[in-house]
């Protein structure tokens, strides 16, 4: 049993719960994590909660600018979305945050690292196959998934140990947050027949009515500018959560299936992450060779999966990085997205290695296409389908 551990702590209710529970229960010494990795607000007071719940260490790590660098940018360069919608709002930071426990737990001499995630999530697989892949030798402890507590059992735990907490049992509804978005559970949401209540939503509250539109410019995928102000790619982020929400667009209500098994109605909000996915696929359509394009296209639904699915850390997600990064060479440009309330649509691209070529595409005097070389194209491409209609289908009556 390990007599050190470091735990991810979001200052949540489970993770402060875990804290005090472990020392009890395991009699381990316990060293506490927060990552701000851009979530709103919920870092404050989480020393003070980590070290009154009786945590020997507390250590706070500002990861937004490596979470938009690292993990975001080959999200967008991959456009890849989880079951073709989800943008793994939860599952970008889970690889991350393990990373730096790892190397707290090298530099405190710890022999184990923890986390607050329950039997039935995702999450505890995305903690503990990435630490497996960073640190086969650290023992793994999740505490959550081992006592027994209900949620409500969790909160009474929290007020007989004076843990301050903002669940109630009154709003039972999770929620888990980053600069990338938000995905919000529980409570009245576990019925898939019932609408989401407008309370939870923060970041696309529908405040604009004025059309506009925004200006997104990528060198080689990745995001660099809005409306020609350049930006790093995590201020990028929040400043299009606030322009792309503003318009009600960016919400998800979908039934999910989970790593584990089971199917999950879960609702997330990404108003300026979905943008800038759907500005950077649009881009690549003028980027990006026909059969390279499919390729990728085919192998983005592998590559969200095994995001999903806790492999941040494997050879196949590293080799697939090396293809999409290849990919990206040529995927310099604007694109511009038009909103309006509830909707955000592309309305215009150009890129310097653009490969429409105006010449071949019209129909007017300017058209460069060689229209005769077509009969005998269509000739040769329909000869393997003409010779089966004639000798084995409908034609060979």
């Amino acid at each position: 049993m390990a007599k050190k551990v470091v735990l991810a702590y979001s200052g949540g209710l489970d993770t402060s719960v875990a804290v005090r529970w472990m020392i009890e229960n395991l009699g381990c010494e316990v060293i506490c994590v927060s990552a701000n990795v851009g979530q709103e607000g919920t870092l404050e007071g989480n020393r003070e909660k980590a070290l009154g719940a009786g945590a020997s260490e507390y250590i706070e790590l500002d990861l937004r600018e490596e979470f938009a660098r690292d993990y975001l940018a080959p999200i967008i360069k991959a456009n890849a979305l989880y079951e073709g919608k989800y943008p793994l709002v939860s599952a970008l930071s889970r690889p991350l945050i393990v990373k730096h426990q790892v190397e707290v737990a090298r530099r405190f001499g710890a022999d184990g690292i923890a986390h607050g995630c329950t039997g039935k999530g995702n999450d505890q697989v995305r903690f503990e196959v990435s630490s497996m892949a960073l640190a086969p030798d650290l023992e793994l402890v999740a505490p959550v998934r081992n006592w027994g507590f209900t949620r409500e059992d969790s909160i009474a735990y929290a007020a007989q140990h004076n843990i301050p907490i903002r669940a109630t049992k009154e709003k039972m509804y999770s929620i888990d947050d980053n600069l990338w978005g938000r995905a919000i559970e529980c409570g009245e949401m576990e019925d898939p027949w019932a609408e989401p209540p407008e309370g939870v939503w923060e970041l696309t509250k529908p405040t604009a009515t004025e059309r506009r539109e925004v200006t997104i410019a990528f060198e080689q995928g990745v995001p660099v500018a809005v409306d020609g102000v350049s930006m790093p790619l995590h201020e990028i982020v929040v400043h299009l959560n606030g322009v792309v929400g503003a318009y009600g667009w960016g919400r998800l209500d979908m039934v999910e299936n989970r790593r584990v098994g089971i199917k999950s109605r879960e609702t997330y909000e990404a108003p300026g992450g979905l943008a800038l996915m759907l500005a950077h696929a649009d881009l690549e359509s003028i980027t990006i060779e026909r059969d390279l394009g499919r390729e990728k296209m085919r192998l983005e639904h592998r590559y969200a999966e095994l995001v999903y699915d806790g492999l941040w850390f494997s050879p196949l997600k590293q080799a697939l990085d090396a293809f999409i990064e290849s990919s990206q060479q040529f995927v310099t440009g604007e694109v511009r997205l038009a909103l309006a309330p509830g909707q955000c649509f592309v309305v215009g691209r150009k890129a310097p290695k653009s490969l429409y070529d105006y010449g071949l595409a019209t129909y007017d005097a300017a058209d460069r296409f060689r229209h005769a070389d077509s009969e005998g194209f269509v000739q040769l491409w329909g000869l393997s389908v003409k010779t089966w209609s004639s000798i084995q289908g409908t034609g060979s009556a």
